[in-house]
């Protein structure tokens, strides 16, 4: 089993020597036909800035991150598993802060109780016209969850050791916003079909902490 405080050493390492997997790792989980100049490039048209938390930490001698299943809505992210964030605010100092506070908002973990590693590669999603940077985070202790209900239908706990399985990776055919059929990678996490930029950002995550261990 991988120990937090070598795995936070490590990410440590990797993000102050600039040596992040990046683009190369996040396509391995990218949508089958789609072009990797798409998620570099913007195009014209204005994008909207979101950030996202990996959060690691410790329960029962497991290292757990947490995703949350979102609440079926109006839009293109409907009912899909993601990792906790969101969209940058007026009052946000920054795109970290982003990431916290809505993690905070999510599922209810303290700003304050979160320690900041750095930054994964940044990437854009055309569907939602978002441009998300991802961050990872670690909490001390393990914290007390509690779901937004308005926002999130669910949040899944799952254990790096799954995330870091070989057979956790498959393929499958989800339906998208326009009503096409998407060949696409995807994770197998707590018999749920992770897919699209969240499979991509822990695609990274998970070639960085193969690296060290």
């Amino acid at each position: 089993l991988v120990n937090i405080k070598n795995l936070t050493a490590h990410i440590q390492e990797v993000i102050s020597q600039k040596d992040l997997p990046g683009a190369d790792a996040q396509y391995l989980m990218s949508s089958v036909g789609r072009k990797s100049s798409v998620f570099t490039t913007f195009g014209t048209k204005p994008h909207k800035k979101s950030a996202v938390l990996v959060l690691l930490y410790e329960k029962e001698g497991q290292v757990i991150l947490p995703l949350i299943q979102r609440n079926t809505y109006k839009g293109v992210h409907s009912g899909q598993v993601s990792l906790p964030g969101g969209k940058l605010e007026d009052t946000d100092p920054n795109l970290s802060h982003t990431a916290l506070r809505e993690t905070e908002e999510e599922i209810g973990v303290p700003i304050q109780s979160i320690n900041l590693l750095g930054a994964l590669t940044d990437l854009y999603i055309p569907p939602s016209n978002h441009h998300v940077h991802p961050y990872i985070g670690f909490a001390k202790h393990t914290p007390i969850l509690q779901k937004d209900d308005y926002e999130v239908e669910e949040i899944l706990e799952i254990r790096l050791s799954d995330l870091m399985s070989t057979d956790v990776v498959g393929q499958t055919k989800v339906q998208v916003a326009n009503g096409l059929r998407l060949k696409t990678p995807y994770f197998n996490l707590n018999q749920k079909v992770v897919w699209g930029a969240t499979a991509m950002i822990l695609s990274e995550f998970r070639e960085m902490v193969k690296r060290g261990f």
